[in-house]
Parts: structure tokens; C-alpha cells; sequence
């Protein structure tokens, strides 16, 4: 089993009914011993951000809208931005950027989240165990996608084995 690192995803399991992570997929910005933090990538909320972030709007990524990145601190706007050497660099490809600095010269697109999620310490490893969560590689274009709402069964299509099938579970078994 893949172990987490920043730059792996969290793909929900579909038997997770927590509302804040349902048939979710979570970029994994840092992993360690106190903890994991995380941004849901596949939740637009379609609110427009180009009254109070302008300088960025040429650099979103379709659909250009604020995203839902977790139930922690929503108040709080994140950019995760992809051929940006940032301080915030997750791994080689992507970063998170400071919103209130000018966007740097080495920009392709960025994408804005609203809030965050996080792990307490040994929370996510309890988690994995009970196989609410399955560890996966992120692909090129996942965390920037334009069919966000398709990301959960995508990623899992693309995996092997027992995880692709369950790209196929229905959302209501009742309608199976």
C-alpha cells in the first residue's frame, strides 16, 4: 500500500458518508508525525473570486471558480498553482502560492480553495486502516482539472485492481 507524502492523493472510499469528504479527492500537502494537511480538489463552489483577487484571474484554471478545499479555517483562501517555484512548493510540479504577493513569472495556473482539511496526529493512519481512505499517485492535470466534478471515478479508473471497480459504485445502492 502507498503510504502518504505531499503530492499523493486521498481518494474517499465510497462507503464514507462524512458530507465534508463524500467521493472526494484530496491533494496531500504535507504529511508527518504531527499531523496531515490536505485540500479537496474536486468540490467548485462556483463563486466568482475576481473582485477580490484580480491580479490571479488570468492564471485560474477552468472552471474559474473558488473551490471548496476542506472544513478547516473556510474562511481562509489557498492557491495551489502549477510552474511556480514557491516557498510553498508541495512537490516538483505544484505549490501553494501567497495570494497577497503578485503572481510570479513562472505561473501556468493556479486554482483557489476555501479552507483546508487536516489530520491530528496518527488521525489519518486510523483512518487508512479502516480503509475510509485509499493512497494513490496523482496524475498531471488532476489538482488543475476541468471536470472536477469527474475526478473521483477518474482517479479511480485509472488504478488497478479492486479500486477500479469501485469506480463504478453507484452513489445509492437502494438504486442499484
Amino acid at each position: 500500500m502507498l503510504q502518504p507524502a505531499p503530492g499523493h492523493l486521498l481518494i474517499a472510499s465510497p462507503l464514507l458518508e462524512d458530507p465534508n469528504f463524500a467521493r472526494s479527492v484530496v491533494l496531500i500537502g504535507d504529511h508527518g508525525p504531527d499531523g496531515t494537511f490536505g485540500i479537496v480538489l474536486n468540490r467548485p463552489l462556483g463563486i466568482d473570486t475576481d473582485d477580490d483577487l484580480p491580479e490571479w484571474t488570468r492564471w485560474l484554471a477552468e472552471p474559474a471558480t473558488l473551490f471548496g478545499g476542506g472544513p478547516v479555517a473556510p474562511e481562509t483562501i489557498l492557491g495551489v498553482a502549477s510552474g511556480a517555484e514557491a516557498e510553498g512548493a508541495i512537490d516538483g510540479e505544484i505549490a501553494l502560492v501567497n495570494l497577497s504577493e503578485p503572481p510570479p513569472a513562472d505561473l501556468r495556473q493556479v486554482r483557489l480553495f476555501a479552507g483546508h482539511a487536516g489530520w491530528g496526529a496518527g488521525q489519518l493512519a486510523g483512518e487508512l486502516a479502516a480503509e475510509a481512505w485509499f493512497v494513490v499517485h496523482r496524475a498531471p492535470g488532476d489538482v488543475h482539472t476541468s471536470e472536477p466534478e469527474l475526478l473521483w471515478r477518474n482517479v479511480l479508473r485509472r488504478q488497478r485492481g479492486d479500486l477500479q471497480l469501485l469506480s463504478f459504485y453507484p452513489r445509492d445502492l437502494s438504486l442499484n
